[in-house]
């Protein structure tokens, strides 16, 4: 039975899927949720195909200053 990832959350009458929950089903129903937007297909044994990282946090402390200013 195929495995698909889910990418995006997604919810019906008897189901609920959250991003990154790994589900069991059947190979049409993997062809037709597994398109890189909603879902992507799972090989076991194997790292995820894609994986998100998160954003570096500025050491900035702000806004930047301005180069000019007008006095018109």
């Amino acid at each position: 039975m195929p495995r698909i990832r889910i990418l995006r959350p997604v919810g019906g009458l008897d189901f609920s899927w959250r991003p990154g929950q790994v589900v069991d089903v059947d190979k049409d129903t993997a062809a037709a949720w597994a398109d890189g937007e909603r879902a992507e297909l799972v090989d076991d044994g194997k790292a995820p195909a894609r994986t998100e990282k998160t954003a570096a946090r500025s050491r900035g402390g702000g806004r930047a200053r301005r180069t000019e200013t007008r006095t018109e």
